[in-house]
Formats: C-alpha cells, structure tokens, sequence
C-alpha cells in the first residue's frame, strides 16, 4: 500500500487546507503550520499556481479568470492522493466552498472546518453526522445573515453536526494578519475553537 493510502495515526489527522481567493498568501502557510504543530498532517494545494492577492476584489479577478469548473478540478486532483484515508477539509472563504463542495461529495470526509466561507448545498445533499464548524465575522458582506441562516438549516436538514462562531466588529478575512480585515482577538479565539474542534475528531 503507498504511504498517500495508508490511514492517518491514531489522533493525527489529514487535513486539506484551501486558500482564499487572495492565494496561497504568508496567512495560509502560517495557518497549516499551526495545524501541524498540533500533530496534523496538512496539504496546501494552491489552485491559482502561485498567483496572489492583496485584496478579496483582485482576488475574485484572478478566480472568475481561471473559472470555477478548472479550480474544482484542480481540488479534486489535488485531494485525490489523500481521500481514501478519510480527510478534513478546510479552507478560507473561497477555500471554505471549495472545502465545504468536496466534503459533502465524500462519504470519507472526517470533518469540515470553515473560515470566513460557505457555499451552496445542492438539493439533497448528505452529510450524515458530518462535523462541521464555521467562523465568520459578523456582520460579513459575503455571508450576511439571512444566507448563513439558511445555510445552516440546510446543512442541518443533510445530517451535518454543525457549529457556527460569530466575530462581532471583526473583518472578512479577520485571521490573516496581513489583510485590513485582520482581527488579533478574533483571530487567536477562532484558532483555540478550530484546535479543539480538530482534536475531538
């Protein structure tokens, strides 16, 4: 059996990390470092093949650019190595879709954490007591209320186990510290949850 298909030790887990819609920006690599420092395993594939951002604006640029059928197919291909062994997917707003498609597509899926993005749930969806935590500021011009409340419901209604953490005053992209909409406090409170999220898996 290939390393890439053997199961993840016990209290290790595989987790998937995708990037906003800025790239694979310092933040992200911070992050999956963090997460390793817990003891996980952690895959950063970058779907904009090293294009970055410095703002969400130009990122959706670079995004609607490349289009979403050619980013989903680079994140399948990307997970593709893993998926077998049961992964958690995870990822920052337009990572956070990314993360949340493909999660309820694999019946393997160990978890889903969420910063700062949700997407779409096609109609009958199953996510049979999938874990699942999102944080996002709040309010959030890209995940106002009455979306995310749905959303929850419908995350709910597919069988999710969901968690939803609100960050009132923060920014978007509240954990990046090199974006405006970086919030320390936010920030550091939403990775203590997130770390205890993952070691409960």
């Amino acid at each position: 059996m290939p390393a890439s298909a053997e199961p993840a030790t016990s209290g290790r887990l595989t987790i998937v990390l995708f990037h906003s819609v800025c790239g694979v920006r310092p933040a992200v690599h911070a992050a999956a470092d963090r997460l390793r420092a817990a003891g996980h395993e952690v895959i950063v594939p970058d779907l904009f093949d090293g294009r970055t951002a410095g703002s969400v604006p130009d990122g959706i640029l670079i995004k609607d650019e490349i289009g979403k059928e050619d980013l989903l197919k680079r994140a399948v291909t990307a997970v593709a190595p893993y998926s077998d062994r049961g992964v958690v997917y995870a990822g920052f707003s337009f990572g956070g879709s990314v993360a949340q498609t493909l999660a309820l597509s694999d019946e393997k899926a160990r978890g889903l954490l969420l910063l700062h993005g949700t997407s779409d749930i096609a109609e009958g969806a199953v996510a049979d007591d999938l874990p699942v935590q999102l944080h996002v500021a709040d309010p959030d011009p890209y995940e106002p209320h009455d979306w995310l409340n749905a959303w929850y419901l419908q995350m709910r209604r597919a069988g999710a186990d969901v968690e939803v953490f609100r960050y009132a005053g923060a920014g978007h992209l509240f954990t990046d510290p090199d974006l405006p909409d970086h919030d320390a406090e936010a920030a550091e409170s939403a990775w203590k949850v997130a770390l205890g999220f993952l070691a409960d898996l």
